[in-house]
């Protein structure tokens, strides 16, 4: 039986793959991915917040995606409704100390320098409008959002063992070309994006780094520059990438 991933090696590979010290960092995860790991999922956060260090900010998913938005609804509470995208997404959001933005379905949790007030203002009205918006809840991707905020904060996004299905980021820029043609248009529909796709045209032309963290296949790169390169795209060339 191959031997357990320790701490110390998760954060050798954290480090080789483009994690530096201060860095705010979201990340899409598969914890079974990794393989082993001694400790299980506390050590994967432990060897995470090693590689941010003290000035880094740990930011994960913490959605309720149930299949009705009326089940989301009745079922929220900031501090008991289950993170359904992953284990260690639920770990994460169970830890003392880790945060989590108050929506009833597009939840964030954070952990780290200034980890509170990232998430503290998701009730506000501000920003981009989306399908997900629902009273009394505030803009799911709007400007006070902590996926906005990550975006504006060049933070970077860490895809640890998952591919670009996972990449909630493609609903931002599914937002973010919506409110482009309701600004011209306020009839405009929503349109929803090929993920698959646009990951291959990021991995052809983007900025990232690819490589193993324990067993995981991994990819890094820089979320405004992933954002704002595929809205370019989806912009130039619509008809390859909708639904």
């Amino acid at each position: 039986m191959k031997a357990p991933h320790a701490c110390e090696k998760l954060i050798q590979d954290l480090t080789h793959l483009g994690i530096e010290n201060g860095d705010t960092l979201f990340i899409h995860s598969s914890f079974k991915s990794l393989g082993p790991v001694a400790g299980g999922a506390g050590t994967v956060i432990s060897a995470l917040a090693a590689a941010v260090g003290r000035d880094g900010l740990i930011l994960m998913p913490s959605f309720s995606l149930l299949p009705s938005r009326e089940e989301r609804i009745a079922s929220w509470n900031i501090g008991k409704t289950p993170s359904t995208v992953g284990w260690l997404t639920e770990f994460f959001r169970q830890m003392s100390d880790t945060y989590r933005s108050n929506h009833y379905s597009h939840a964030i949790a954070a952990r780290g320098k200034d980890a509170q007030a990232f998430v503290a203002d998701h009730l506000r009205l501000e920003g981009y409008e989306s399908p997900w918006d629902q009273p009394p809840w505030g803009k799911t991707y709007g400007t006070h959002s902590p996926m906005f905020r990550a975006y504006k904060a060049n933070a970077k996004l860490l895809m640890l063992g998952v591919d670009y299905e996972s990449s909630t980021y493609v609903h931002f820029v599914e937002v973010m070309h919506w409110n482009k043609r309701l600004a011209e248009d306020p009839e405009a529909e929503y349109i929803r994006l090929k993920r698959s796709e646009l990951g291959a045209f990021w991995d052809e032309v983007g900025r990232l780094r690819q490589g193993p963290v324990g067993d995981a296949t991994c990819r890094l790169f820089r979320i405004k520059d992933y954002v704002d390169t595929l809205l370019e795209e989806v912009e130039r060339n619509p008809e390859s990438y909708v639904i």
